[in-house]
């Protein structure tokens, strides 16, 4: 059974996802402990470089280095050694296929789409290789753990649930303001059927005189302009007016 369920790279000033694995779990506990991923992404810049969310059955690990982190969650069985080892190697190989001035321009979440291949085959590697395998890099992870060990959190802490707040527009719905537009008045609807004869007549007229400007000579063409403004005139009167 897999340990590792998820992982993904955020930016730390942001908390701007740029990758990240494409698994699908439709458990209740694993999909709120997304959104607690979530939430924690937006505010890692103030914890230290390593750090455990725990809760419903799940860990979220993270780890920071310079512009990014890579955050994974995790089930409660899963060492915590083999969770951050996990993550140090997806740091590795991103910053070394991308670069500080590349991350730093990101603009929409997920731009390191490509990404995601390498983390599903990091994940698949960390799942299905037994500890024998990797000792080496887990006894190095595990000494540096004993001098710095992660900071401890709980998923229903008060500053996770503060950033799942601060972290999403808060739309306030309200009632809108009614307007009621006033009834058409006898005059102005005489002054409406005037101003559309009116607009029909200079168009006709307007027509009659291109073509005959047209056939005889090039110096009307000033009158046909006047009497398309006229016109144009007409009908945004007419417009005005409704």
């Amino acid at each position: 059974m897999s340990m590792i369920l998820f992982a993904c790279v955020v930016r730390v000033r942001d908390g701007l996802p740029l990758s990240a694995s494409t698994d699908f779990h439709l458990n209740q506990d694993f999909l709120e402990c997304r959104k607690r991923l979530k939430a924690l992404s937006l505010i890692l810049a103030q914890y230290p470089d390593r750090g455990t969310a725990t809760g419903r059955g799940f860990n979220i690990h993270f780890h920071s280095s310079g512009d990014i982190a890579c955050m994974g969650i995790c089930t409660s069985t899963c060492p915590s050694v083999m969770a951050f080892c996990f993550l140090e190697e997806l740091q590795w190989k991103f910053s070394a296929s991308y670069d500080s001035t590349s991350i730093s321009l990101a603009t929409r979440p997920y731009a390191f789409l490509e990404f995601d291949n390498i983390i599903q085959k990091v994940k698949y590697h960390f799942n299905y290789t037994s500890c024998s395998q990797m000792k080496n890099s887990l006894e190095k992870i595990q000494e540096e753990l004993k001098f710095h060990p992660p900071v401890l959190l709980k998923l229903e802490d008060t500053e996770l649930m503060n950033g799942l707040i601060n972290g999403h527009t808060q739309v306030h719905m309200g009632s809108a303001p009614t307007y009621r537009m006033q009834p058409v008045t006898p005059l102005g609807i005489l002054s409406l059927v005037l101003n559309i004869m009116c607009g029909a007549l200079n168009l006709i007229r307007g027509v009659h005189l291109a073509e005959y400007s047209f056939q005889e000579d090039h110096e009307g063409i000033g009158n046909v302009i006047a009497f398309l403004l006229s016109f144009l005139a007409c009908i945004f009167q007419d417009s005005v007016m409704k």
